[in-house]
């Protein structure tokens, strides 16, 4: 950079600054820094379509001269060294544009993202960190969303320029061992985040230039640092973005780098809050990974199921997140081999607990409240009935027979604790003044589902599964605790079919099939 190329220059430059700054008291600084301040702002209010043009064809020069200097004195850095340090300066004095986002298609007509953009493969890093500080300041989302459309000209002004891809070069070409250099990648890293914010369909190019490669890789450094904390949050964030980044994850062994980071973490916890925050990053790009079924099997092949398992025994901050990843690898029938796997290796010993208890602090629940907490046990328990068959079935439904039916003392007091929450839900609706009736359904769904209505739907599946698996004692357990509590099995059966005509009538097969069985489970209540 600037710094290590010129050195003797900048000894001399520091030669001279200690004695200037001597002869300045207190008042005299401050006086200085009022100017300063002054002369930006009368930058700001002066600038205008005419010094934005003036500015970009400062820049131009500035650039031209300093190429045609390292062109000519390609071994003299010294000769070209003034208009290094020009072109730096010129290029800090661009951030103005920031405070004027209304003039974005100004700079981009005159040639100006051009060629900001073009100077990113300069070869003086600090040339390169400069731009870099400023490409970050212009794309922020904040100052994007006050100028859609103006916004949207310098965004797609940089993606003629190609540049995901030029941000990879970036990216390789970057040194984290210096400071400022591992600072200017975070910056990097920002400014991939800001465009994909401000156009979704970026994700997609990210992955085709290799930003999401580069991101894999990072993650593989097993020492933690802020950078590998927002390759995390861009992982998640080009994954949420973009359904054909979650097909492509497998491919290029992104679940094996995902779970091998998260494997350090099965019998410690993260001790400070940033890493604990990219932990859970990774978890959840874990689980939008799992919504391509693709996935499911490399998942399964590379022992996301025992490693998950490991986490809910060992009890960590890794247990919570770990409920979550397999309620998205277990369910559907795409999940049928996970959760024979998850049977195999004695996945319920570790399950169960979770199931019986809810831990008391919020910490303990991994964030999760108590509702997300029963939703994804009770998820995984209803998708392991749903899916399992023979003797793995059964080895789930006789965990309702031992310790003289404890879990379907459980199982009843959630559904009666759900089923008052939702019964409460209906009361404040009925209590609601009459409003528009399609606008009043929507809202009364959404109540109930806050109450936890999904949750009763799947305790009530499992219910449902448990009392018509032929195990007389288990039909009445679950007749008698409702009798002490005054109710029937009606309830569960008007949840359950409530919930067969939600699934539509369409001409989905599996749909169709699952419609189906549960309605026979329903007729032999």
């Amino acid at each position: 950079g600037i710094n290590a190329e010129y050195g003797q220059h900048q000894e001399d430059e520091r030669s001279v600054t200690p004695s200037s700054e001597g002869s300045l008291g207190a008042e005299g600084e401050k006086g200085q820094y009022e100017t300063e301040l002054e002369e930006e702002g009368d930058k700001e209010a002066e600038l205008d379509e005419s010094a934005v043009k003036k500015m970009v064809g400062n820049l131009e020069r500035k650039h031209a001269r300093n190429q045609e200097l390292r062109i000519k004195h390609a071994d003299q850095p010294e000769r070209f060294m003034d208009s290094e340090i020009e072109l730096h300066v010129e290029i800090g004095n661009c951030m103005v544009i920031a405070t004027q986002p209304s003039l974005y298609p100004v700079l981009v007509g005159s040639g100006g993202i051009k060629l900001i953009v073009s100077m990113l493969s300069h070869p003086n890093s600090d040339i390169v960190l400069g731009v870099v500080d400023l490409l970050h300041e212009i794309t922020d989302p904040d100052i994007i969303s006050e100028v859609l459309e103006e916004g949207e000209v310098l965004v797609k002004a940089l993606i003629s320029c190609q540049i995901m891809s030029v941000l990879v070069q970036v990216l390789e070409g970057l040194d984290e061992k210096v400071e400022d250099e591992a600072k200017g990648l975070h910056n990097v890293l920002g400014i991939a985040e800001n465009l994909v914010e401000a156009d979704p369909e970026l994700a997609d190019i990210a992955f085709k230039d290799g930003l999401l490669v580069w991101i894999l890789t990072r993650l593989k450094v097993r020492q933690f640092d802020p950078n590998k904390l927002y390759c995390s949050e861009l992982l998640a964030v080009l994954l949420q973005s973009s359904k054909g980044n979650r097909a492509e994850l497998g491919r290029i062994e992104g679940i094996d780098t995902m779970l091998q980071a998260l494997a350090m973490y099965k019998r410690r916890n993260a001790q400070l809050a940033e890493e604990q925050e990219m932990v859970h990053n990774l978890f959840d790009s874990l689980c939008l990974s799992l919504l391509h079924a693709g996935n499911r099997e490399i998942f399964l092949r590379g022992e996301g199921v025992e490693l998950m398992v490991l986490m809910l025994r060992e009890k960590k901050m890794s247990r919570p997140p770990a409920l979550k990843v397999l309620n998205f690898a277990l369910q559907g029938d795409e999940g049928i081999n996970c959760c024979a796997k998850f049977v195999d290796v004695y996945g319920l010993r570790s399950l169960f607990p979770c199931f019986m208890k809810t831990p008391g602090k919020k910490a303990k629940r991994g964030g999760f409240t108590e509702l997300e907490w029963v939703e994804h046990v009770t998820s995984i328990v209803s998708h392991l009935l749903r899916n399992c068959s023979g003797s793995q079935l059964q080895r789930i439904v006789n965990k309702f027979v031992e310790e003289d039916h404890l879990k379907v003392d459980r199982l009843v007091e959630l559904h009666l604790h759900y089923l008052g929450r939702v019964r409460e839900a209906d009361r404040e609706i009925e209590d609601e003044e009459d409003e528009d009736e399609g606008e009043r359904e929507e809202r009364a769904y959404m109540k109930r589902l806050d109450a936890g209505l999904f949750t009763l739907q799947r305790l009530d599946y499992v219910i449902l599964s448990v009392y018509t698996a032929g195990i007389a004692s288990i039909s009445e357990r679950v007749r008698q605790l409702l009798n002490l509590k005054g109710e029937t099995i009606e309830p569960v059966r008007e949840v359950m079919r409530d919930y067969v005509t939600s699934l539509g009538d369409g001409e989905d097969s599996k749909t169709n099939e699952e419609k189906l069985n549960i309605q026979n489970m329903i007729n032999q209540l």
